[in-house]
């Protein structure tokens, strides 16, 4: 076992273990799906509750699966299409740090799921027990390309921001 091992372990539990947690709070934490599913809608996504579950789903789901080193550039790939989401509609007009709800976390988080999948999991993964590692340009490029596609389809199915309200001026005579 080599450093670089202990290295890739350590980044997959914390961006795992954050990931899980992100998901568990939506599910139970503050309002609950409910609040989630709100929160959601008001980005613009339609079905706020769908959006919900599907974000609980896809935050504890790749998070675990990054935890175990398993289909790494899949669970790459989901967070960085969180991540996306996130930015993209949460974050990104807000500018760069996160302490004015930028999109500073949102990026880190992503970028290092995207150095996940070009690096790989590890020798301490399930991924390398069973011998089926995808690295290198190889595993960034699946990473990256299935969030991409994921991001763009969920935005072109459920976006559908609230029209600009109309500025009503008075005639000056």
């Amino acid at each position: 076992m080599e450093v670089t091992d202990v290295a890739l372990l350590l980044l997959r539990l914390v961006v795992g273990v954050t990931m899980i947690a992100h998901g568990v709070n939506h599910w139970i934490g503050g309002g609950r799906i409910a609040g989630t599913a709100r929160w959601f809608s008001g980005l613009g996504l339609r079905n706020g509750v769908l959006q919900a579950w599907l974000s609980v789903v896809t935050e504890i789901g790749a998070g675990a699966l990054l935890v175990l080193g398993l289909l790494t550039p899949f669970a790459a790939a989901a967070i960085i299409s969180v991540m996306l989401v996130a930015g993209l509609l949460a974050h990104r007009a807000n500018g760069f740090f996160v302490f004015k709800e930028g999109y500073e976390y949102v990026l880190v988080l992503a970028v290092v799921a995207l150095a996940l999948g070009l690096l790989g999991p590890g020798w301490l993964s399930l991924d390398h027990a069973a011998g089926v590692e995808i690295i290198g340009w190889a595993g960034g490029a699946v990473a990256l390309g299935v969030a991409v596609l994921a991001t763009a389809g969920l935005l072109i199915a459920f976006y559908r921001p609230a029209p600009a309200p109309e500025i009503v001026t008075e005639e000056v005579r």
